[in-house]
């Protein structure tokens, strides 16, 4: 597999002229400034290659590679009022990033946020932090902070009686902690959002279920995918984190099963899969080696995080925390040589693609990264730490 590595642009507090000591053969960005549903420019696409292979100290010999993401806006996901002018941006956006030599193209169809967590540091017995995910602090904010009308049905009366016992300790800055810490989802876009914006983007989707937004996802891909096709990119979309309902809002991409459905409405080699074993290993029921095994020729990026599932939890939803690359509830060494198998498959059969991009996806605050206060997820030695590792494994297994 290539070893990539997630760069945020200039405002990254990690130096791209540091990444060839990380030991990195590719960078994925994006950029972020630009509103979704807007064109990105040639002029701010080649900006871009020029930050990360060119910066003020000289060249770093590593190029952006993979486009994470190219947003999918609102107004396509529900179909909404501009929704063609949105289609033709994003396929406008599409035509300058391939004539910039961009090939491959990451997106999520998730409504409203792209993750969620309701601590963005967390203490982990070595003394380093970790983005967690609690149902019982998520019920607090869904039910007395937000206080979504329907949140009360979609919880458990246990989950309810101790996300009412959490709630009334909580004091004025915890409440307002755990509401960001919720809303942080997308890098830099939405930290402000007040409770009024939340109930506003929700309400959005009060007449989406989730055979609509899947539909709507086929049509999105219907428009875009001939065109990717035509212009040699590969589109891989992110699933759902976490990989279950959350604010009433619905899911589509959170299983194997999801990611099938989607395949075989429009199959194509140009719309594929982001592999994200973080994501998708919240589901108990995740079989890495399997997914590979049924869709791997449809994997055009890989995300290699492992996530553990922790107590409490509420019929579907689980507790879940950011655990170290080779811990956590996913057996990372089979998993890599699943997709070890898949790339020499698809070597022998001739296919340009043949390697893989993964890149080494979030990672703990580790020893100076705690004082570093940079984005949430993306630390310099806890990802360092995963990508050695990871590393390691990928070298044994010959990838």
């Amino acid at each position: 597999m290539r070893q990539t590595w997630r760069w945020f642009g200039p405002a990254d507090i990690i130096e791209m002229s540091a990444l060839p000591q990380v030991g990195v053969e590719g960078v994925v960005s994006a950029l972020h400034h630009i509103a979704p549903g807007q064109v990105w420019s040639g002029e701010e696409i080649k900006l871009r290659q020029q930050q990360i292979a060119h910066p003020t100290s000289g060249a770093t010999g590593i190029n952006w590679e993979v486009v994470e993401s190219l947003p999918v806006s609102e107004t396509i996901k529900i179909k909404g009022p501009d929704y063609r002018a949105h289609i033709n941006a994003y396929r406008q956006s599409m035509r300058n990033l391939a004539a910039c030599g961009l090939e491959v193209i990451c997106y999520n169809f998730m409504p409203v946020l792209d993750w969620t967590r309701t601590d963005l540091s967390a203490k982990m017995p070595h003394g380093g932090t970790a983005m967690y995910f609690d149902v019982v602090d998520f019920a607090a904010f869904d039910l007395f902070i937000l206080q979504r009308p329907a949140a009360m049905a979609e919880f458990g009366a246990d989950t309810i009686e101790a996300a009412r016992t959490r709630f009334d300790v909580m004091n004025d800055a915890q409440k307002k902690t755990l509401q960001n810490n919720i809303v942080a989802g997308l890098p830099g876009a939405n930290d402000n959002w007040s409770l009024e914006d939340v109930r506003g983007h929700l309400a959005s989707y009060d007449a989406i279920s989730a055979q609509q937004l899947r539909a709507n996802l086929v049509d999105f891909l219907s428009e875009v995918t001939p065109l990717a096709e035509e212009l040699g990119l590969r589109l891989c979309c992110h699933p759902d984190d976490p990989p279950f309902p959350l604010l009433g809002l619905p899911r589509i991409m959170s299983n194997e099963a999801d990611y099938t459905a989607i395949c075989d409405a429009v199959d194509s080699q140009a719309s594929g899969i982001t592999f994200c074993t973080g994501s998708l290993g919240v589901d108990p029921a995740f079989d890495p080696v399997g997914f590979v095994e049924r869709l791997g020729d449809r994997i055009h990026f890989a995300h290699l995080r492992n996530t553990s599932r922790r107590a409490p939890f509420d019929n579907d939803k689980s507790s879940f925390f950011e655990d170290l690359h080779l811990n956590g509830d996913t057996d990372m060494v089979a998993t890599i040589q699943a997709l070890t198998a898949e790339e020499n498959k698809r070597k022998t059969q001739g296919r340009g693609d043949w390697q893989i991009p993964m890149r080494p996806d979030h990672g703990q605050d580790l020893l100076f990264d705690l004082q570093q206060g940079g984005q949430p997820g993306y630390p310099l030695l806890g990802r360092m730490r995963g990508l050695a590792e990871l590393r390691g494994v990928m070298a044994a297994c010959g990838s």
